[in-house]
């Protein structure tokens, strides 16, 4: 496996690559090879592939510009689960072309606030020109990176994610961190990938699946255990979509041996709404 600021750089490129077919007007895609002009995402056409497609309701990316619907590389529909009200300050975590918090600062309301955090700049400009157009003003999009976010403690009242905490090569600190800016009482609601047994190694070092959000997805009991530890409680994992032996196929076609290794991955992946909420009060332990 590469070094973290090798992962970290590499995502930051295929995420900006991502970010200019979206702004130029096609489709964004989340594995190296639709990173080429024609080439596909995560398989021959956009549409074949499995976890970023059909996530959003036609009323929901009606309302959006084109390029924040084009620039979505998700898992899940995390504004759709989160229970968003009136006058709540949300955080997005790897906010992308930002049709999350765009979707959010609409549920929340003039009076609530919907953050954006992204690591790259590219994503980040996308982002605010598709508030600008969206004439959304209850929006910010802030640089940096989910492992350290540029806000004070206790600040949020929800934190969700969309198919990013997968990605981050230090998960606890990550987890940590969502955990601190949260508000007592705050909920942590995310669409991510999330595996369930055990995968095939090849995956896990090839680091085109990683950028692709899937050889970076922590097992279900990892992912529920470094909640608990980060101090969380009334956790749980929904699933969403869980991806047969054709999509495994389409999500490891660039890898020798792909028919073995999606025979093996097959059923093992899920996207998964994760829901967690930290304690209303924390009691000191001496």
């Amino acid at each position: 496996m590469n070094t973290t600021s090798d992962l970290k750089e590499t995502v930051r490129e295929k995420y900006a690559a991502a970010a200019k077919l979206a702004a130029d007007g096609e489709q964004a895609c989340c594995a190296p090879t639709g990173a080429a002009r024609g080439g596909g995402c995560c398989g021959p056409t956009p549409a074949a592939d499995p976890i970023t497609t059909d996530l959003y309701s036609i009323e929901e990316t009606g309302a959006l510009p084109s390029e924040a619907v084009l620039a979505s590389l998700g898992c899940g529909n995390p504004t759709a689960l989160a229970s968003l009200a009136e006058g709540e300050v949300v955080l997005d975590l790897g906010s992308g072309g930002g049709i999350d918090v765009l979707l959010s600062a609409k549920r929340v309301g003039p009076t609530g606030k919907a953050y954006g955090l992204d690591m790259t700049d590219e994503m980040l400009a996308l982002a605010r020109e598709n508030q600008s157009k969206a004439g959304v003003t209850n929006a910010e999009f802030l640089r940096g990176e989910i492992e350290k976010i540029p806000l004070p403690d206790d600040s949020v009242d929800v934190i969700i994610s969309n198919c990013v905490i997968n990605l981050s090569v230090d998960k606890p600190r990550a987890i940590a961190e969502a955990f601190r800016v949260l508000k007592p009482g705050g909920r942590f609601a995310v669409s991510d990938i999330v595996v369930r047994g055990p995968v095939d190694q090849r995956i896990r070092r090839n680091v085109e699946l990683w950028i692709g959000c899937v050889a970076g997805a922590l097992e279900e009991d990892e992912y529920t255990g470094m909640l608990k530890d980060a101090g969380f409680e009334d956790i749980g994992v929904e699933p969403t979509r869980v991806y047969g032996l054709e999509d495994a196929q389409s999500l490891v076609q660039s890898l020798p041996d792909a028919a073995e290794i999606a025979a093996a991955a097959a059923d093992r992946f899920m996207s998964a709404f994760i829901r967690a909420r930290k304690p209303a009060s924390v009691v000191a332990v001496d």
